[in-house]
């Protein structure tokens, strides 16, 4: 049997403002300073000791990471995360690729969210001109100055737009010098504003809802944000610019960021929010690639830090402190508290509403 590659040229694509959109910024926003949801008397002292803890990381001079799902964004928490960041008690943050794609419409259009059952069968799912454009432009120039995923979109965001080069100057460094580090990257570029037809100089993009992106508060605060999406799981994909090459090598800098802030976790705080996949997985291996290093050099395992893992679904009644469950106890199957329990630190996992964990810390850390 004979199968061809699907062309993503034959998609016929939309605008944005074509979409109907189930959230909108000026509806979801949560102001920092409004009383927070109440939650369990059991969570709320996990509350009261992962603030302690992070306080205790911060004089340390320790890492303090959140790695967050998309829900915690689309749930209305990026101006409480801008006002933990101000505050120097995150140092890191981590999302997918789908907490970009949020985080990107939200920041230009105010909105974002689509019904993916009825788009689908519409045949329309993910099939924004936008969307997908304006972040691989974001990769694309970004790469050119070795910066990754997180960074690259962060900026395009607080900065209102990119600056694309001059496609002969392009052309001259890849003819100078093929084997450059940044050979690929001012390739996919060059390749990109061909076939698009993009001109050198200033791309404005106005993004008029700044305070709904994590993203751009990071870049303004100077803050570590790292992206680590999968190849063709994100919307940005069911568009003709889809770039592979570019996605994979702002992700491969971000995981490389990621890395280097759990290289400084020894008494330092982890905070997993509604990341059930792409947290674990991405925690796991920079620890082993940490825990490598460390060894060579001498130095015991990552040990002396904290991880606190907040979802939504039944943490199968079991006492995670104390380790793992048996393989016959269904909560060995929960990706998102079995693999963090292995990493080392003691992992904590409260059974909460994500936004009402982060509103509650912050009132916590800021009180």
């Amino acid at each position: 049997m004979s199968v061809e590659p699907f062309d993503l040229r034959r998609l016929k694509i939309f605008p944005l403002a074509q979409r109907h959109h189930l959230t909108r910024a000026a509806d979801i926003l949560v102001d920092p300073d409004s009383p927070p949801r109440s939650i369990s008397e059991a969570n709320a002292a996990r509350v009261a000791e992962c603030a302690e803890r992070i306080r205790d990381a911060r004089q340390r001079g320790a890492s303090v990471m959140l790695v967050y799902g998309a829900h915690l964004l689309r749930n209305g928490s990026a101006r409480i995360l801008d006002r933990m960041m101000a505050g120097g008690w995150l140092t890191h943050l981590a999302t997918n690729g789908a907490g970009t794609s949020h985080a990107w419409e939200y920041a230009w259009f105010g909105a974002s969210t689509e019904s993916v059952e009825m788009n689908v069968a519409q045949g329309t799912f993910g099939t924004w001109e936008e969307t997908a454009v304006n972040i691989h432009r974001a990769l694309l120039v970004g790469a050119l100055e070795g910066m990754g995923y997180g960074r690259s979109l962060g900026r395009q965001i607080a900065e209102d737009g990119v600056t694309l080069p001059d496609p002969e100057g392009l052309r001259a460094a890849i003819a100078a010098d093929p084997g450059h580090s940044l050979a690929g990257a001012r390739v996919e570029l060059l390749r990109t504003m061909q076939q698009f037809g993009w001109k050198a100089g200033r791309v404005s993009v106005e993004h008029r809802f700044k305070p709904a992106s994590i993203l751009g508060s990071a870049w303004k605060h100077n803050i570590p944000m790292t992206v680590h999406p999968g190849i063709g799981y994100d919307i940005i994909s069911n568009h003709p610019i889809f770039n592979g090459a570019a996605i994979g090598r702002a992700a491969e800098l971000d995981f490389k960021l990621f890395a280097g802030s759990v290289e400084n976790l020894e008494g330092g705080v982890v905070l997993s929010v509604g990341s059930a996949i792409m947290g674990p997985q991405v925690f796991e291996k920079t620890v082993s690639c940490v825990n490598n290093v460390r060894l060579q050099a001498g130095l015991k395992v990552l040990r002396d830090f904290s991880i606190y893992v907040v979802d939504l679904q039944d943490g199968g009644g079991w006492d995670w402190t104390q380790g793992e469950p048996p393989k016959t106890n269904p909560a060995y199957y929960l990706r998102f508290c079995k693999s963090y329990s292995r990493m080392g630190g003691p992992m904590h996992y409260l059974q909460c509403d994500n936004l009402a964990f982060i509103h509650q810390l912050f009132t916590q850390l800021a009180g």
